[in-house]
């Protein structure tokens, strides 16, 4: 017993052991005594128990088999823990837990090294990419999705502000016979801010100074102030990052709702300058197809294509960082409760449910295929001709292709 002891002390050091349930760690505890598990196993078994627990599900003790073998126990405990997990999720019994009703945060403004123009963070030679350039106007956001993968590489608590930015901005040196698509909005909300610290200052000037820049501000936010007050430089577009109200209210925490960020849209296409739609990450649940319908009903329905630069869809995608933090919150979400398939190096749903949901989305824009750019973010390359019925035979393929609609878009001028 002093042996399995040890081992058991050891086992448990580097798991979400001691975050569950003194109830739950007490049963766990019992049950390995009694069958020995590995150390394996019991990782594999405390993860278990904390996924449950963050989905809002039946608890480890509720789903433990009766049986006298280990092997045979922990077999049928898998089988009950992935019979959860790749059931439609639902939300509709789903309690939230330690969601804040404000973020809470401190602003730092200090210089930075580097000046944060680099590729999209997630690019992919396995996937097709649009070989967006980012700028990092702000390093870590105000709201709390659920799935975001900022958390992991910034400090949640902390928005920092580089010092620098407008007179690196000023000092860029770019070809001013190539057409660029920059996009401010990777790490960090590109609108939440506002012009807090000079930023939107100082982004417009770069764009009215560089007009063969196409500059992407996307938000899921309603905060359109300063654009309504100010001149917006025609290489501008302001795009949405929207979602079912059903996700937004249980995953997107802090964000503005649906009707607000359609609103806001509206108000900036108003006034003349081009928007643009992600539904990245489409997420799957009961009666999913027919919510997101509903919402891409709502889009037709108040803006002319002429209006729209862009659609883009996607999904969730996970890597192990990203998993690992969502298990160290104290909160509940269903983010992570799908069936992990490879994804070139990543995990997603399985192909076909992938297929479905871009398929149904892009059908759903009909009435705008001819005039707006439609694109699948970070998807691998067959699954374009599966749900689009055409695809780019390689990365600079589908960028050339994306620049030209935007100029086409903003009236000016495409340049290789």
């Amino acid at each position: 017993m002093n042996e399995y002891t040890d081992k058991f002390s050891k086992a448990i050091a580097n798991t979400f052991f001691t975050k569950l349930p003194s109830g739950e760690q007490k049963f766990i505890k019992d049950k390995s005594f009694l069958f020995k598990f590995t150390y394996q196993e019991l990782k594999q078994i405390t993860d278990m128990a904390r996924d449950l627990g963050m989905w809002n599900e039946k608890s480890i003790i509720e789903i433990f088999p009766e049986h006298t073998q280990r092997k045979v126990v922990f077999t049928r405990l898998r089988e009950a823990y992935e019979a959860i997990r790749n059931a439609p999720n639902s939300y509709k019994n789903f309690e939230l837990k330690n969601v804040p009703k404000e973020q809470k945060y401190t602003f730092k403004t200090q210089p930075k090294e580097g000046f944060g123009l680099g590729l999209c963070p997630v690019a992919s030679e396995k996937t097709r990419c649009c070989n967006l350039l980012t700028l990092d106007a702000v390093e870590s956001c105000g709201f709390d999705c659920s799935y975001c993968s900022i958390q992991s590489f910034y400090n949640q608590n902390t928005i920092t502000f580089d010092s620098g930015f407008k007179d690196k901005l000023l000092g860029l040196n770019l070809d001013q016979n190539k057409t660029y698509h920059i996009g401010t909005g990777q790490s960090s909300d590109s609108l939440m801010w506002g012009n807090r610290e000079g930023i939107l200052d100082a982004l417009f000037l770069f764009a009215k100074n560089n007009p063969n820049v196409i500059l992407e501000f996307k938000t899921k936010s309603d905060n359109v102030k300063y654009f309504l007050e100010n001149e917006v430089p025609k290489n501008i577009l302001c795009t949405w990052s929207l979602n079912t109200q059903t996700i937004i209210d249980n995953e997107e925490h802090l964000t503005a709702s649906l009707e607000k960020r359609i609103n806001a849209a509206r108000k900036i296409a108003d006034k003349g300058v081009k928007v643009g739609f992600h539904f990245h990450p489409i997420v799957e649940y009961e009666n999913y197809l027919d919510e997101y319908q509903g919402v891409y009903e709502q889009l037709i329905l108040k803006f002319q294509a002429q209006e729209v630069a862009l659609v883009s869809f996607g999904t969730l995608t996970f890597i192990k960082p990203v998993i690992k933090q969502l298990r160290e919150r104290e909160f509940r979400t269903k983010i992570t409760q799908i069936p992990h398939e490879d994804a070139s190096g990543k995990t997603s749903y399985p192909h076909e449910t992938k297929v479905s949901m871009f398929k149904s989305a892009y059908e759903s824009f009909k009435p705008w295929h001819q005039n707006v750019f439609f694109y699948l973010c970070m998807e691998e390359h067959s699954m374009w001709k599966e749900a689009f019925g055409y695809q780019y035979a390689t990365n600079n393929d589908f960028e050339r292709a994306m620049l030209y609609a935007y100029s086409q878009k903003i009236g000016q001028d495409y340049l290789m």
